[in-house]
């Protein structure tokens, strides 16, 4: 089939919101923070918040804040009961940040178990500290109580990989096994691979099963003078996040980019047996990454991405056939200040519509540093 395009659209009954903004804080990557659906329906939402000097746009720096940590740094926890629409008040340091493996944690959880995954109040979360860099670890936390309180983190083993990344992406499979998605990077930096842990029986511990991706990109390697930092390593894929279809197959979005402030796209992966094994489905789009996938009632996929060249903004895709290909973008917005913006989490509303909550920074801010106010904001939109 020829790809035939069309010219982007703007979203039809659009509505934005600001869900958390402080003045000194820059706030983040909600899609790599944790975000989950209770049973009772509730939406959870977590994202972290560090203290930031809007006055000197020399300090914003997305780099330099995200690796900054300490006292600055905080994880916040933000919930919903009206599907998105309202967001009760912050929690802070709930869900502390993980560091470097302490003396006397626990290699399992098996003490806490066992684990009742197709109970939707018991929620994974996993992290990591030293994400993306070969010395990265990765841990799991569970909750039994919808995320109000969680267990120690627990290590997980590497099975002979050398490292392990991890950014709070699981699924559970209807016999009750949770899948772990994950990134090795390699010894040198230079390549990242998807993969998939699965739980064992109890649901304390986790386990290799499978890679999403080859062992290194033909198409990617990385031609230039980037020895200043591993993020400008070519293309890589990384942020891993599956789902499954009411047919059974499951689907894994992630990231791959030739420069994180603005030159990289979303790609689709699919396993028909569980996660054992996956192959290639398609390119979501030119630009925009990371994804948030969210099945609508009537069976069609959307896709929603932060849109980090200009004009900034969040924007979204269809696919009518599975995934296999792609509509026209729809323009959720195109008001943002600058590329730091995105890392979005969508869903399916009760009146049919995609809700999508990240974060944003507006070209109308009367605060600018390399863009406005970094806070976190939500969105409703119409995809016909």
């Amino acid at each position: 089939m020829i790809k035939k395009f069309s010219p982007p659209r703007p979203a039809k009954d659009a509505d934005h919101a600001i869900v958390y903004r402080r003045e000194n804080e820059f706030c983040a990557w909600p899609h790599t923070m944790g975000f989950w659906q209770t049973g009772a329906g509730e939406l959870v939402q977590n994202f972290m918040a560090m203290e930031a000097e809007y006055g000197d746009p020399a300090k914003i720096s997305h780099d330099q804040l995200g690796e900054r940590g300490g006292r600055a740094t905080r994880m916040v926890t933000v919930r919903s009961s009206d599907l998105g629409k309202t967001w009760g008040d912050p929690v802070y340091d709930l869900y502390p940040r993980l560091t470097a493996p302490k003396e006397g944690e626990p290699k399992n959880l098996a003490e806490y178990g066992p684990f009742d995954f197709l109970d939707a109040d018991t929620i994974v979360a996993n992290g990591s500290w030293e994400f993306g860099k070969p010395e990265s670890r990765s841990f799991i936390r569970i909750s039994k109580d919808a995320g109000h309180s969680w267990t120690p983190p627990a290590e997980l083993p590497l099975d002979g990989l050398f490292s392990l990344s991890a950014i709070n992406s699981s699924m559970v499979r209807p016999d009750g096994r949770v899948l772990l998605f994950l990134t090795e990077v390699s010894e040198d930096g230079w390549n990242r691979r998807p993969l998939v842990y699965g739980s064992l029986d109890d649901g304390s511990e986790f386990r290799f099963m499978s890679f999403v991706t080859p062992k290194q990109d033909p198409y990617g390697a990385a031609d230039g003078n980037w020895n200043c930092t591993y993020r400008f390593g070519g293309h890589r894929w990384f942020y891993p996040r599956g789902q499954m279809l009411p047919n059974g197959r499951i689907l894994c979005m992630m990231r791959c980019q030739r420069d994180p402030t603005g030159v990289m796209w979303s790609e689709v992966y699919y396993s028909d047996d569980g996660g054992q094994t996956w192959g290639f489905l398609s390119r979501v789009n030119d630009f925009g990454a990371p994804g948030s996938l969210v099945q609508m009632p009537d069976g069609r996929l959307v896709v929603v991405y932060g849109y980090r060249v200009r004009p900034y903004g969040l924007r979204a895709v269809v696919s009518e056939d599975q995934g296999k290909t792609w509509g026209p973008e729809i323009v959720v917005r195109d008001d943002g200040g600058s590329w730091d913006l995105g890392y979005p989490n969508a869903w399916a509303t009760d009146d049919g519509r995609v809700g999508v909550i990240y974060y944003f920074n507006s070209k109308h801010d009367p605060v600018q540093a390399n863009g406005g106010v970094r806070h976190i904001a939500r969105s409703f939109f119409s995809i016909d």
